[in-house]
């Protein structure tokens, strides 16, 4: 696609969308302007997305690599990249894709504040090695000066009424040592951030599958709370938010919801209007959205699905 094929539309003063290639979309956006930039790049394992343009390991570092460069440009000063990806698999061997991204960052004089980890429940199955259940954020910034909004995604104190102990010093002795406003979150995300906080600092998102209310057509999409955790705590109002690979919209609809502006660009006409009407359904009150902090739901012992089947019974 030329940059002459590039389409763009406008969803009021805070959206746009742009169809075409990333590389030569952010063309149309101004440098400096974009304070956050939240996406999950293609991994280059198949989906349906990718299966015309298969590429070695190589080949995939080398076309994200120059894409990278020009998303840097568009940052502003004290901007963030959140770069959200998984593992590229090649003859049963692994590689992790972080790895090989994280230096193209460095290299660019970008500082990681944080390699969050998100797990969930159902994922890559594997036969010659232990199945896939997580993947791996990468959050970086452009320079020193950041903005890291902490108070709205705080999880509620373990021990709230735990004390200074008197040999902390006379003024906080006996005194609540925590936060009221909460405790800063692990490194490891999940869904219910005080449910599992209470049994283990792990941000625990269930990825979108048959019956996450969230799921669209996008073969890969990843859930509402990862983006939204990242606009709110790297973003402020009337920020701009980029996704150069927008996909079902869900960063959009973050940055949106959260009162930033957001721009969205992927080469697939049918994810960017996927992506509006998403955006339209939430303007209107009736996009359906997993509850963020919501519980990962376990089924009771009596579920059918969670009895053993009568088959299973005395296998080893």
């Amino acid at each position: 696609m030329s940059k002459r094929q590039l389409k763009e539309v406008r969803g009021g003063d805070d959206l746009r969308l742009i169809t075409g290639n990333a590389l030569e979309a952010l063309d149309l956006i101004v440098d400096g302007t974009v304070q956050l930039i939240v996406t999950s790049p293609p991994y280059n394992i198949g989906k349906v997305y990718e299966r015309d343009f298969p590429m070695s390991l190589e080949e995939y570092i080398a076309w994200l690599t120059p894409i990278i460069e020009k998303l840097y440009l568009k940052l502003t000063d004290g901007g963030s990249i959140c770069w959200q990806v998984g593992n590229f698999v090649r003859d049963g061997e692994v590689f992790p894709l972080d790895f090989y991204f994280y230096h193209i960052f460095v290299r660019l004089g970008m500082k990681l504040r944080n390699r969050v980890i998100w797990r969930f429940n159902f994922g890559l199955h594997a036969t010659k090695r232990f199945s896939g259940r997580y993947e791996t954020l990468l959050w970086f910034t452009k320079s020193d000066s950041y903005t890291f909004n902490l108070d709205p995604v705080r999880v509620p104190q373990l021990y709230p009424g735990k004390k200074h102990a008197a040999g902390k010093g006379e003024a906080r002795a006996g005194k609540p040592s925590g936060n009221p406003l909460g405790k800063n979150p692990s490194d490891f995300w999940t869904f219910s951030a005080q449910e599992m906080f209470e049994t283990n600092p792990v941000w625990d998102i269930p990825n979108i599958k048959a019956a996450h209310p969230e799921q669209t057509i996008h073969p890969c999409q990843f859930p509402h709370e990862l983006a939204e955790r990242c606009v709110l705590a790297f973003s402020g109002l009337g920020d701009i938010v980029l996704d150069p690979f927008i996909g079902a919209g869900t960063t959009a609809i973050a940055a949106l919801k959260a009162g930033r502006k957001a721009i969205g660009i992927d080469k697939s006409s049918e994810y960017i209007l996927l992506t509006r009407q998403r955006v339209s359904e939430l303007r209107r009150g009736r996009l359906p959205l997993r509850r963020s902090g919501m519980a990962v739901i376990t089924p009771p012992a009596t579920h059918a699905v969670s009895k053993v089947p009568a088959e299973w019974v005395g296998a080893k």
